[in-house]
């Protein structure tokens, strides 16, 4: 019974920190990039685009080229977020211990 409830304590605690992992995930601002740094898009861990940054000197450009970075820069930051939140979760993932021969009912 004991390893029962040990089991059942690691999943309460995996729940939790991954309760805490996902607010912070949402807090997180990150930023992506696109032609050198022409074009930076701020996405927090919701997706939510907080500012897109224009260098200047980029709307001399054609409509289509800067249309082209800005999607590239959003492809950029979700990238990042995803590669983050895979890599945070994760590791969390790799802590929950089963008990020997212990199998999951699917």
């Amino acid at each position: 019974m004991t390893d029962f409830n040990e089991l059942m304590n690691q999943a309460r605690k995996m729940q939790e920190d991954m309760q805490r992992a996902q607010q912070e995930a949402a807090n997180t601002v990150l930023v992506g990039e696109s032609g050198a740094g022409l074009v930076r898009v701020h996405m927090n861990g919701r997706h939510d685009v907080q500012k897109v940054e224009l260098d200047p000197g980029l709307l001399t450009e054609d409509k289509d080229v800067i249309e082209d970075l800005i999607a590239a820069a959003v492809n950029d930051v979700v990238k990042k977020l995803e590669e983050r939140s895979r890599d945070t979760f994760s590791g969390m993932a790799s802590g929950f211990k089963l008990p020997e021969g212990f199998k999951f009912p699917f």
